[in-house]
């Protein structure tokens, strides 16, 4: 798939940083210093400008505050996130809502939905981050790219294919918490994306999924669609 300017660097798990056809850099669910498969030399950044974030849990966000602090990116979240963000040093927040869209920079951001949960653990506590979310981000060049965030497949990915008609996915397939192969599988019947990147798997033992077993379930549902497989720190342009 051609990608048209767009530059999208995996940093392990859900993490990912985007750089737009403007030269913008965007991170989504910022997790690098303690993931386990994020490369020595890609846990720091020179510049961060908008950062999304799909929930609360440390795997996705562990990062999210002292990157805020330090490279001062608008933050991208649900309301109740986006709250606690700002809580803990992020100076420009877009608080929004599932089914909204926003204007950042020279992207465009629409938060769809997700199933999962999304408590922020502190100390003893855990503290309500909103419902958890997904976003296609649609850029200067008329692309889009869905990031599902961590969800089950649902029947609803139907709907944003129908309104958002994103080109490239980015699909959790590692299981357990997360849509497995199987149903990443069926995911992909639903959104017709004409790529689809692989993430959420491998990082941890428990999360079982693998590419290969998704690439079968592609073929054995008879999908025509690009399987972008990743190592972390790899970029795709």
């Amino acid at each position: 798939m051609k990608l048209n300017g767009i530059k999208v660097t995996w940093l392990g798990h859900a993490t990912f940083l985007i750089e737009t056809p403007g030269g913008k850099k965007v991170i989504v669910d910022p997790w690098v210093t303690g993931n386990p498969a994020t490369p020595a030399d890609k846990k720091s950044f020179d510049r961060i400008d908008v950062m999304l974030c799909t929930h609360g849990h440390s795997d996705h966000i562990g990062d999210a505050a002292e990157l805020a602090k330090k490279h001062n990116p608008t933050v991208v979240g649900i309301y109740e996130l986006c709250g606690w963000m700002q809580k803990h040093g992020a100076r420009q927040i877009a608080p929004m809502n599932k089914g909204g869209s926003v204007k950042v920079g020279d992207i465009k951001v629409t938060m769809v939905n997700a199933f999962h949960s999304s408590g922020i653990e502190g100390g003893d506590s855990v503290v309500y981050g909103g419902e958890p979310c997904g976003y296609v981000i649609e850029f200067e060049n008329g692309t889009r790219i869905y990031h599902a965030g961590d969800t089950c497949v649902f029947g609803d990915m139907a709907i944003i294919h129908e309104l958002y008609r994103p080109d490239l996915a980015m699909l959790p397939i590692g299981d357990r918490f997360t849509m497995g192969p199987k149903e990443a599988a069926y995911a992909c019947r639903l959104l017709k994306p004409k790529a689809v990147i692989p993430m959420h798997f491998g990082t941890f033992p428990l999360l079982t999924g693998t590419p290969e077993e998704f690439g079968s379930e592609l073929k054995a549902a008879g999908l025509r669609v690009e399987l972008m497989t990743m190592k972390p720190g790899e970029t795709v342009s």
